[in-house]
Parts: structure tokens; C-alpha cells; sequence
């Protein structure tokens, strides 16, 4: 059992406590007159913690001292039980969300972990928008939600909910929005649950199924968006929504304070991975492009299920990035890719031939001699041996074209694991810059003669 999957299950074992405490009530409301049961307290531990709990009434503690005597209606305790336990499984699967019984591809990989001194100059205003004019702006993408951001959550009492809200005038949280420069589109930073609801029911649909107001007011219940009567739609359409719209004015070069934001506010729930935040900063074909490599044939040999956290296709945007521009690296890695992916969105700089071309040469040679096994310590991928691989093959494959001795590669890939320096590169602080351009230097003399 992964560790994801013991802490959520720990998470609602708790809420099954207190939906057994909650029914203490109905236990002793009955009366017991079918035939007692004989419980040691001295070897039952849980009912000894069931007392402490006060899960049994003062009156039945002081029947005994060492022996326990209820007088227990059994049909009506397993009615209860069932009855709890059916409910605390509903609460559980609403929230299989949060555990990932397919585990993610293990990538050793501490750019995560990394912290940077910045300073920011910063453009911020705020503006109100009707909830009909929010609905009309997402179906016209001025407002919009990249294909690969987070995906929407939302159960429908948590959507119907947000919508009762603003229907009955409570004021809710607003959202955060960047402005997009080359499109003048506004780019969700924060709120996509709360706007995508109301999206979605205006178009009368959640999932699959209409959308009815659920677990709401009873004139509201089970409503849809053409049912309400015409003063609560009126109400809804004119309902105010506050926007804080973001610009960076310095430094001019990234957007970078963009991802900053994004990364502090998204922090509820499952904490969004770098690059799931580069997706949606960034997004762009060059974004397209990195998805679209993952589903290469000898990168499945690596990567059998795809990474629902897009760690695969950081790799992939670590490898072009370090290819290109390496020698400029400095201090941060999550930074400099920020920056190279930024600058290489919409794919002006290095176009799709050149990158797939680059990938797909050097995946191919490298899966075809070392198969499964390639890049990893153990069964795990390690992220800074990857791109010093991939970039030594790469400028071998560059330099003098693709007629590599495979056998000689298999016995230099040895030895370069092996050198204590490279494994001091690899192994502790992989993302300082001293440990990735020698990484890197490394494995480009060791390859150079292929």
C-alpha cells in the first residue's frame, strides 16, 4: 500500500470515528431486551477505547469494572454499522482523487526543493464581472483554461453549492487572472473551479448527465439553469465576481512572477508540480510538442504509464534546454526552464522539426542499446542522469551524424556511471551549477569518440 494511499485512508478512518460518535445517540435511544453479550474489557482494547471515546453511556460504564454487560439489539447495532460504514465509503470515493493507487513514475529528481531570491515589479488591478459575461468570455476563450491545466475537481454539491451562493447574494472568494500579451486573453491563475462551474451550468451539463442543483435550498433542489424562476436566474446572471488581474513589469525578460503566484495560491489539496504550473503559464505548442514526445514508441520503453504530473515532460524540457544552452545555466534549474520555455512557446526559436529530430535520434539509439534500464539507479529514473546522457549522445549525434558504435556506447555508459566524479554530480545537489555543466561536460568527452 503506497504512502499516498495510507494517509488518505488515515484522513477519513477519522471521519469514521466521529460518524460512529455521532451516532451514539441512536445506540441507547433503542431498547435492549433480545440477550446481553459478555465483553472483557481486559483483552477487548477497542472497547476499552470505545469507553474512552464515549461511544457507551456513563449508565452501562458503571454496570461493571472488570466486565462490560450491554444489553445489545444485534439486528439494529449491523443496521447502524452498515448503514455508517455505506456513508463513510461515499465520503471515500469522492475523494479517490487524492490517492494515486497507480503510482507515478519514480524520477530522482531535487529541482522540486529548489528556492530562489527574487524581486518582483508588479502590475495588479482589480475588475468586477457579472457571472454571465465570465460564462460568455470562457465560451469565447478571452478567458481561458489550457487544455493541460489542472482538470476540473469539483464534485457536483461542491459546484451546485458555489452556485447557491452567489444566488442567494453571500459573498464568495474572487479569482486570480493574468493577462496574456500577444492575445489580450486572461489566463486562469486561481479559480478555475469556481468559474468553470458556473460555465457548466449554464450550458446544463456535469460530466455526462444534466446539471441540478444538488444538496442545496429546497426551492433550488435539482434545478437547472433554464428551471430557475426568472428572479433567481436574474439574480445569478447579475452576480458579481471580483478579478485580480495581474501584470510583471520587471524583470521584462520571463514571466516568472506569473509562476510564482500561481504556485503559492494553487497549494490546497494535491500541490501542483512544476511543470503542471509551466503548462499553464506557458502554454503553447511548444507545450503541445512535449506531450506529444511522451507518446513516442522508445520513450514508452522507459515510461510504460503515462505521468498524470507531467514529470515526464519535464524531463523532455530539461534535455532541450540543457542542449541549447547549457553553458548560460545558472544557479536555479527550475528558473532556467521557465525562462527557455517561456521564450520557446509558441515554438519561434527552435522549431518542431529541429526538437522532434533531436529527441526522437538520440531516445532511439540509447533505448535501442540499453532498453529499459537506461538512465536509472535501481528501478528509478534519475532525472540528472538522464539529461547528461541524452546531451552527450545528442552532441556526438550533432557533431559527426548518427553511425554510433552501439557495443563501445554500452562500455563508455559503464564507465561514466561509474567515475566517482560523475556520480558526485549525480547522486547529492544535481541542480547546482557546478554539479550540472560537469555532469554534462562528462558525458560529452565520454561519448565524443562513438
Amino acid at each position: 500500500m503506497s504512502e499516498g494511499f495510507r494517509s488518505v485512508w488515515k484522513n477519513y478512518w477519522s471521519e469514521a470515528e466521529k460518524i460512529f460518535l455521532e451516532t451514539q445517540k441512536d445506540f441507547f435511544e433503542y431498547k435492549w431486551d433480545l440477550y446481553f453479550c459478555k465483553l472483557k474489557t481486559t483483552k477487548r482494547s477497542g472497547i476499552k477505547k470505545s469507553i474512552k471515546t464515549g461511544l457507551f453511556d456513563d449508565k452501562i460504564k458503571k454496570k461493571t469494572n472488570s466486565d462490560l454487560f450491554v444489553h445489545l439489539n444485534f439486528t439494529i447495532i449491523l443496521r447502524l454499522i452498515f448503514c455508517k460504514m455505506n456513508i463513510l465509503a461515499q465520503i471515500i470515493y469522492r475523494n479517490m482523487n487524492e490517492i494515486n493507487l497507480n503510482e507515478e513514475p519514480e524520477i530522482i529528481d531535487d529541482t522540486i526543493n529548489e528556492n530562489e531570491e527574487f524581486r518582483y515589479s508588479i502590475t495588479s488591478y482589480g475588475a468586477d464581472y457579472t457571472i454571465d459575461s465570465i460564462v460568455q468570455r470562457i465560451e469565447k476563450e478571452k478567458i481561458y483554461v489550457p487544455p493541460f491545466q489542472r482538470k476540473y475537481v469539483w464534485n457536483q454539491v461542491q459546484a451546485s453549492r458555489f452556485i447557491e451562493s452567489l444566488i442567494l447574494g453571500l459573498p464568495v472568494p474572487g479569482v486570480f487572472l493574468s493577462k496574456e500579451e500577444e492575445t489580450g486573453r486572461l489566463l486562469i491563475i486561481d479559480g478555475q473551479q469556481r468559474m468553470l462551474s458556473v460555465a457548466n451550468f449554464y450550458k446544463g451539463l456535469f460530466g455526462e448527465k444534466k446539471f441540478r442543483l444538488k444538496n442545496v435550498q429546497e426551492d433550488l433542489e435539482g434545478k437547472t439553469y433554464d428551471d430557475l424562476k426568472e428572479v433567481d436566474r436574474n439574480r445569478l446572471d447579475d452576480s458579481i465576481l471580483h478579478a485580480t488581474i495581474i501584470k510583471q513589469d520587471g524583470p521584462d525578460d520571463d514571466d516568472s512572477s506569473i509562476y510564482m503566484v500561481f504556485e503559492r495560491l494553487n497549494t490546497g489539496g494535491t500541490i501542483l508540480q512544476p511543470q503542471e504550473i509551466r503548462a499553464c503559464v506557458y502554454y503553447g505548442a511548444f507545450n503541445e510538442l512535449l506531450n506529444e514526445l511522451t507518446q513516442n514508441e522508445y520513450w514508452k520503453v522507459l515510461f510504460e504509464k503515462d505521468s498524470k504530473r507531467m514529470k515526464e515532460q519535464e524531463l523532455i524540457l530539461r534535455f532541450f534546454a540543457l542542449y541549447y544552452e547549457y553553458p548560460e545555466f545558472k544557479k536555479i534549474l527550475k528558473t532556467f526552464l521557465n525562462s527557455f520555455m517561456k521564450r520557446n512557446k509558441n515554438l519561434e526559436v527552435y522549431s518542431k522539426e529541429t526538437l522532434t529530430d533531436l529527441f526522437v535520434s538520440t531516445i532511439k539509439f540509447i533505448i535501442d542499446n540499453l532498453g529499459n534500464n537506461a538512465f536509472k539507479n535501481g528501478n528509478r529514473v534519475n532525472a540528472a542522469l538522464f539529461d547528461a546522457v541524452m546531451i552527450g549522445i545528442a552532441k556526438r549525434i550533432t557533431s559527426k551524424g548518427s553511425d554510433l558504435n552501439g557495443e563501445l556506447f554500452k562500455i563508455k555508459y559503464q564507465e561514466l556511471i561509474d567515475d566517482h566524479q560523475f556520480i558526485s554530480y549525480t547522486q547529492s545537489n544535481t541542480s547546482n551549477e557546478a554539479s550540472v555543466k560537469g555532469r554534462i561536460d562528462l558525458a560529452i568527452d565520454k561519448f565524443s569518440d562513438l
